[in-house]
């Protein structure tokens, strides 16, 4: 976005440094809203990239939060299985 600009910017300078006596106010009118355009498409694409960024770290957050309660569900499946090998063996010395 900001090569967009830029490249505005030095296409600007570039016309009214080649040529400043050909170029009319509709034209010069013409090249500052077609800039005036591009900053509010940069800025556009920021807010959007900034919306991304929030959606990816509350994603973030949720699989964080998905995988703790994955890890404390498998360690009481684990301590489960350890009581029933346990209740198993004593049952067999028996």
């Amino acid at each position: 976005m900001k090569k967009t600009i830029r490249l505005s910017a030095l296409l600007l300078t570039a016309g009214l440094a080649a040529g400043c006596s050909t170029v009319t106010v509709e034209q010069l009118e013409a090249v500052t809203a077609t800039a005036n355009n591009a900053l509010s498409e940069a800025r556009a694409a920021q807010d959007t990239a900034s919306n991304a960024l929030s959606v990816a770290n509350d994603a973030a957050a949720a699989a964080a939060s998905a995988q703790s309660a994955a890890d404390s569900a498998q360690a009481c499946c684990n301590a489960n299985s350890e009581r029933l090998d346990r209740a198993f063996s004593r049952a067999m010395s028996k």
